[in-house]
């Protein structure tokens, strides 16, 4: 789950993260309120879960109140990369000497967090990566943990001055507790910023948590937004589904995560494009089928769906009722091809027969089936 700035800001404020104060505005007159209580010069940010906004004019300087309020107004006009802009960070702005960029994430492939750290901060942190990879520092942090002695010698080399040394060293080692504490995939800090004075401050913050560890995080649900969400992403975390929207025209619904990438694989392979990640996950209750397939249906690219299912603890009838209970309720505009193989196939095969269905055991005659429907409706 992604957070905006605000809601990063107040997750790193509990972890002692230096931090401005700030607060989030709906409209110009509460912008214009917020500047008057902060006083002197803020920065009004608008708030989507997207990058860039900086360069779709979305992060603005007021100088008061009045000048807050028009910038709030023309912030909140704003459409930035499809999202509208619904809410502001209105924050005390701070004068920057140097801008740095630190960040703790997931390596995935070392099954580690990740320290990253540039003196190239504030700006776009993948196009450094893509043109000047020497000027990110990466460092795992080990199972252990992190150490204060650690934190040190990592910065020591961009915080000469002793001072801001310390505080930098200070920042990482909170920065750590929130996200391991916090169950993070990644926060992040840009720019990390030294004042004229020498103070170090997070002036930007970017989270993303671990949805696989919302239990532990019951304070989570009062951070999602679901004016951030689409209708398939909302109905897929209701009903316990894993769903992630592609650029596709044919819907793959899949149990399990390593078939769901194969299914993509072989769907590529054969030349067609998947239209999303979708899986039913080990359970084969006939209600996430039913889901599965209003999520599908409401892409309006999607021209043909494939349900690949290998029957384990995932049972192919329940699939099969899941199937057939959805099309009575609602008739698919589009084909649909079916491939069962596993627990209790023989059962699932009656069922579709007996309701004009039928499936193949062959994962490789189902794909190849349903890229050829995909291209006869495009047709």
């Amino acid at each position: 789950m992604n957070l905006h700035e605000y809601q990063a800001k107040e997750l790193f404020a509990r972890y002692g993260l230096p931090v401005l104060p700030g607060q989030v505005a709906q409209t110009p007159e509460e912008a214009r309120d917020i500047a008057a209580a902060l006083g002197g010069t803020v920065v009004i940010k608008a708030q989507v879960l997207v990058g860039g906004r900086g360069k779709a004019g979305g992060v603005k300087l007021a100088h008061g109140p009045d000048e807050a309020y028009d910038r709030a107004r023309d912030i909140l006009a704003l459409t930035i990369k499809g999202l509208p802009v619904r809410k502001v960070l209105v924050a005390r702005a701070a004068e920057i000497a140097r801008e740095l960029y630190l960040a703790i994430l997931l390596d995935r492939s070392r099954k580690l967090p990740l320290i990253m750290l540039s003196a190239a901060g504030g700006v776009d942190i993948e196009e450094v990566a893509r043109t000047a990879p020497h000027r990110i520092v990466r460092r795992h942090i080990p199972l252990e943990g992190l150490r204060p002695y650690q934190a040190r010698a990592l910065l020591k080399p961009l915080f000469r001055e002793g001072s801001q040394l310390t505080q930098a060293a200070d920042i990482l080692m909170k920065l750590w507790r929130a996200y391991s504490e916090g169950d993070c995939s990644l926060a992040e800090i840009n720019p990390l910023a030294v004042t004229p004075e020498g103070k170090v401050l997070a002036l930007d913050a970017k989270v993303i948590l671990d949805d696989n560890a919302d239990v532990r995080h019951r304070e989570w649900e009062i951070w999602r937004d679901p004016d951030e969400e689409t209708l398939g992403q909302r109905v897929a975390r209701e009903k316990g589904l894993s769903y992630v929207k592609l650029d596709g025209d044919i819907g793959c619904v899949v149990n399990g995560a390593g078939l769901a990438m194969a299914t993509m694989d072989l769907i590529k392979h054969y030349g067609g494009e998947p239209a999303n990640f979708l899986d039913i996950g080990g359970s084969s209750n006939p209600e996430k089928v039913t889901a599965a397939l209003r999520i599908i249906t409401g892409e309006s690219r999607v021209r043909a769906i494939l349900f690949n299912i290998f029957g384990g603890i995932t049972r192919c009838d329940d699939v099969a009722n899941g199937i057939v209970q959805s099309l009575k309720q609602s008739p698919l505009p589009i084909p649909l091809v079916i491939r069962l193989t596993g627990t209790n196939e023989e059962q699932a095969r009656k069922i579709l027969s007996e309701n004009g269905l039928s499936a193949t055991t062959s994962m490789d005659e189902g794909v190849r089936a349903v890229i050829a429907k995909a291209q006869e409706v495009t047709a």
